[in-house]
């Protein structure tokens, strides 16, 4: 499969008071048309600076951001609108992604009517109702504001809106931490029907490791602002190699109370992501650190399609 999305040493960087914070530093990756690429991590990572530098939210510091094959980095003016009309995100707040003061059926025809892609208001209409019924959300529903809706339908408008001008690829930043359990699983199956419907393309951003397993093609994790390991989803969980992969896989949840996990506990102190020295940033809680470690490190494959960033990863297995 053609990729959709490549990105090339992509960084973005913050000047702030203490220095310079490497909040996406030098990360290579590409996500093939159709597929969903899960991105883990804990909180402070980088994973929604990412996705958001990737659709142009945030401007990168340095790289390449490549759509379709057309280097997208640089994009202005009517070239970037053209270009968000085929990237789009879904926020993680379905409530505070949504303006209080528009209708749920001005909200999804905004876009619709910026791009002047449809000639009249009927044609806008139809579409309008073709969305709602793509997403779920009943048509009695058209003229009512974000307050009068529970957090499931809200996220639902969220996705109206992200899929209303048919994008190629979306940015899923958590949506749906911040739903209940039962409508969580609802909303992913909206979002798996609507990536076979529409040949969709996903960035998945999320901290529970259950659902990225669930929904993902391939998963990347992330350690301050650095990929440590990116594989296929199934051989992450079955194989995981990176001490920091091995640790966050340890803390999932088990109901099998006859063969009981050891979790593995990460110890010393989170190093900063501002003015970072060089080697593993995972290095002062990995228990397996060396003076190797020391030195940079970089993405090596050590199967097919399976990265690590870990200079001990064939001594350890």
């Amino acid at each position: 499969m053609a990729p959709v999305i490549e990105i090339r040493n992509l960084k973005k960087y913050f000047g702030v008071a203490a220095g310079t914070n490497h909040a996406v530093d030098d990360i290579t990756m590409t996500i093939e048309k159709g597929t969903t690429m899960g991105v883990v991590g804990e909180s402070g990572c980088g994973k929604s600076t990412l996705g958001r530098t990737i659709i142009r939210l945030l401007e990168p510091t340095a790289g390449n951001i490549l759509l379709n094959g057309e280097d997208i980095t640089h994009a202005k003016g009517h070239q970037l609108t053209k270009v968000r009309e085929k990237m789009q995100i879904i926020f993680q707040d379905p409530y505070s992604s949504l303006n209080p003061r528009m209708s749920v059926e001005d909200t999804v025809s905004e876009p619709l009517v910026i791009s002047k892609k449809y000639k009249s208001k009927a044609e806008i209409n139809d579409a309008i109702t073709e969305i709602f019924s793509l997403v779920g959300i009943d048509q009695r529903f058209r003229n009512a504001y974000p307050h009068e809706m529970d957090g499931g339908r809200r996220q639902r408008v969220g996705i109206a809106r992200a899929i209303a001008l048919n994008p190629e690829f979306v940015m899923c930043d958590e949506p749906v931490s911040a739903l209940d359990v039962s409508v969580q699983a609802a909303v992913l199956n909206l979002l798996m029907d609507l990536q076979e419907q529409r040949k969709l393309t996903y960035m998945f951003v999320t901290h529970d490791l259950s659902v990225v397993k669930h929904i993902s093609t391939n998963i990347s994790v992330m350690y301050l602002g650095q990929l440590v390991e990116t594989s296929p989803s199934d051989e992450l969980f079955d194989m995981p190699l990176h001490p920091y992969t091995k640790a966050l896989l340890s803390a999932i949840p088990s109901t099998d109370i006859h063969h009981k996990k050891e979790q593995i506990l990460m110890k010393g102190e989170i190093t900063s992501a501002i003015n970072p020295k060089p080697g593993c940033r995972f290095a002062p809680r990995c228990p397996h650190a060396t003076e190797a470690c020391s030195q940079p490190q970089a993405l090596q494959e050590v199967g097919k399609n399976h990265f690590v960033s870990c200079c001990r990863v064939k001594e350890l297995g």
